[in-house]
């Protein structure tokens, strides 16, 4: 009765003996195994479709540039497509010696269906559903005495969408039928012009004006069907339309001069943006006629909405650029920059840089070493500000409308003033050396340290203060490490070429200042002296391999509470609410970056690019809801094979106890993962036609294959590490493995 549905080939009084153990006759079905592959169900083979095309040409006074491409896309999951058409017209005019003007224009218009995939913890996401589903349960209507499938008055299969499955197999959903029925339809239209002016004068100087304009239309279908889901039993409908406007205008006058071997350059600025955006959502239920969507074949008012964002900044910049003979470089900047973001007491900042390089291999003594192509040092210390991260009217009181009574209308605070916000600064140091050696080696080592003030971050309240959260600046956080990237050429021969490329990176993070002990981020502790990265959790110490019950390290405890377990001079508990918070591993790695290789010989060409992490860990909440103890109907790792089952089994997985999976699931360092992986990320075979097979109608002509995400080893099968820096996993589509044939034609 707990699975509502029978899976086994005896009655259901029959499957467990009186004694709580299985009944060994009680065996799988296995009618219609492939109807209980909802992953299979759910997915197609997806494809691509790709047409570019660019035209060119020049005169003495003109050039210009036109382009227009279309791409066709289905994608893996079913009624999931997105179509896009692109167009670009880019001309330039010198129109006296002393002008130039130009405009570039373009745009898109796209549409995709996105098929109901909603969030990650959606019914309707078909990677939740799937991974979830119990492989018991048909997708097809079957007749429960005879396995056989029920079909429509057309002789079709019906989808089983009848309510009798448990809650943990989505109980009263169907993933499938309602990706099918229902419908999200995303259309969006991209306008973008740009235009400059180019005047010269006085022979060194040159005074430009950049205006640009873009302007975004999106328009939602939506609708759920009223047979199963969230629109059932009426259906409903909506309507979202969006716009946004943005603006860019600036000014820039530039000085060039050289006096022998000094070398100057001087630029001076300013520049405005404005961006303006206007929403407006429609919502009805309860549909008249069936196949058509729009608002006015529903019958009842369900909700309307609109709202007007605004946000501007506007800037003032000025740098110098000096070298010595092209040895020595020397620069500066300056910019004060203001936001609409910030209170107008704290709304400007005002942000700096400087910087210096040595080109050491245009010095005698270096010259001299033939073996030295390219030896440079280089340093620079510098600012930059920062407001996102945080929204439009971050430091007003904010008020919430719509919670009306009747006729009485109703409105509560939903967020409270802030006006001591400011700009968030990063300050940031580095110091590098870059080199070439043998005419086959080339590179840059590089340190950086960063450091992060004032940081912008939504700092969650107390649930008595009545709201949720407020923005503030909380601190101040660093980041530095090594960055290395290396280029070499392992072969040069006329005919065949090996090159090397590869980079790799180190991290450090750590919080220097916050105005507060700590804050508490889901699965991460903020605190001075620790990471943003680093994981504040319960510390799962093993199973207690007397009764099988999950252990923790005890925090406040007395010798004779019930849940306490002593084992040699661990104190521990098998009740996770009082066992102990500790900082444990860090979602950043050891060492992280890429290796490329590229060979080719005469027209042919091989690249294939490694990305990879060494160290690190990864919290799996993907995982851990297929090793829980207490869902009926839900699928389950394999791993969960290997829980305690008997006194003396000693083992990590606790055993199968629907009482007590606050405790077996609770979110602990038992879910981290080593989150060391290696991906070949992309490989690309091509094939270059020589000129005399090609003849005068072609300038060049190259075939091509390629794939991406051919491979990937990590811990755990199915674990996506690249999800999230921070160490966090959820229900979202994982990286595809595509196969890609193409043509280059320029004529």
């Amino acid at each position: 009765g707990y699975l509502g549905y029978n899976p086994f080939n005896v009655a259901d009084d029959q499957i467990v003996l009186p004694d709580g153990t299985m009944n060994p006759a009680a065996q799988y079905k296995g009618a219609y195994g492939e109807d209980r592959d909802w992953l299979d169900g759910v997915s197609q083979q997806g494809s691509r479709q790709n047409y570019d095309m660019s035209y060119s040409g020049a005169s003495d006074k003109v050039d210009y540039f036109i382009s227009a491409g279309y791409l066709n896309e289905k994608g893996w999951i079913i009624e999931s497509d997105f179509k896009r058409f692109t167009g670009r017209a880019n001309v330039n005019v010198q129109a006296t010696p002393w002008l130039k003007t130009g405009v570039n224009i373009g745009g898109t218009q796209s549409s995709g269906n996105m098929a109901q995939t909603g969030t990650s913890s959606s019914y309707v996401n078909p990677i939740r559903f799937t991974r979830q589903m119990g492989p018991i349960y048909p997708i097809h209507l079957l007749d429960p005495a005879t396995g056989e499938y029920v079909l429509d008055s057309d002789g079709n299969k019906q989808y089983d969408i009848n309510d009798n499955r448990p809650s943990d197999a989505s109980t009263g959903r169907h993933v499938i039928a309602e990706i099918k029925w229902d419908e999200d339809l995303e259309e969006r239209t991209q306008l973008m012009a740009k235009t400059y002016a180019e005047i010269t004068f006085l022979k060194d100087f040159k005074f430009t004006a950049n205006l640009s304009f873009d302007q975004n239309y999106y328009y939602n279908t939506y609708f759920n069907n009223k047979f199963v889901g969230d629109g059932a039993p009426g259906g409903r409908a909506a309507r979202n339309f969006d716009r946004r406007n943005s603006f860019n205008f600036n000014q820039l006058l530039n000085y060039v001069k050289s006096f022998g071997n000094h070398n100057l350059n001087i630029l001076i600025g300013h520049e405005s943006y404005q961006y303006k955006r206007n929403h407006l959502d429609g919502w009805k239920s309860e549909i008249v006629a069936d196949g058509n969507t729009e608002l006015g074949n529903f019958v009842t008012f369900y909700d309307m909405d609109s709202y007007e964002d605004n946000y501007a900044t506007e800037g003032y910049l000025a740098r110098i650029d000096y070298n010595f003979n092209n040895r020595f470089f020397v620069t500066g900047s300056f910019r004060r920059d203001g936001s609409s973001k910030f209170y107008v007491d704290n709304q400007w900042g005002n942000f700096f840089s400087v910087g210096a390089a040595w080109r050491l291999d245009q010095e005698t003594f270096i010259q001299d070493a033939s073996w030295i192509n390219m030896l440079k040092l280089r340093g620079s210390y510098g600012q930059v500000g920062n407001d996102s991260g945080i929204d439009f009217y971050a430091y007003q009181a904010l008020y919430s409308l719509g919670w009306n009574n009747q006729t009485a209308s109703g409105i509560y605070q939903s967020k409270l003033m802030a006006q001591a916000l400011q700009w968030e600064s990063n300050n940031s140091f580095d110091i590098a050396v870059e080199f070439g050696f043998i005419d086959r080696i080339y590179g840059t080592l590089e340190f950086y340290h960063r450091i992060s003030d004032n940081l912008l971050f939504e700092v969650p309240l107390p649930l008595s203060g009545g709201m949720d959260s407020q923005d503030q600046n909380i601190g101040t956080m660093y980041n530095q490490g090594i960055e290395l990237s290396l280029s070499i050429d392992i072969i040069k021969r006329s005919n065949f070429n090996w090159n090397l490329n590869t980079n790799f990176s180190t991290l450090k993070n750590e919080f220097t200042y916050l105005p507060q002990d700590e804050i508490i981020d889901g699965s991460k502790k903020l605190m001075v002296g620790h990471s943003r990265y680093d994981y504040w959790l319960k510390e799962f110490v093993g199973v207690d391999p007397d009764d099988g019950s999950p252990l923790y390290r005890a925090d406040n405890y007395s010798d004779t509470d019930s849940d306490i377990r002593i084992q040699g001079s661990d104190t521990l508990t098998i009740d996770q609410n009082n066992s102990r918070y500790g900082y444990f591993d860090s979602a950043i790695p050891a060492l992280f970056g890429a290796v490329t290789n590229t060979l080719s010989y005469k027209g042919f060409s091989l690249n294939f690019m490694f990305t990879y992490q060494i160290g690190g860990k990864v919290i799996e909440y993907n995982y851990r809801s297929v090793m829980s103890s207490g869902d009926y109907g839900a699928s389950k790792s394999v791993d969960i094979l290997n829980r305690w089952q008997q006194p003396g089994d000693v083992t990590d997985i606790p055993r199968m106890d629907v009482t007590n999976t606050t405790n077996s699931d609770a979110t602990s360092t038992r879910w981290l993962t080593d989150a060391s992986f290696i991906n070949l990320r992309q490989l690309t075979f091509s094939y270059n036609f020589p000129q005399k097979i090609t003849g005068s109608w072609s300038k060049g002509l190259r075939l091509y294959v390629s794939g991406e995400n051919l491979f990937i080893k990590s811990a755990r099968q199915g674990m996506n590490v690249q999800q999230n820096f921070s160490g966090t996993t959820s229900n979202v589509y994982t990286p595809s493995r595509i196969f890609t044939f193409g043509v280059n034609l320029t004529l």
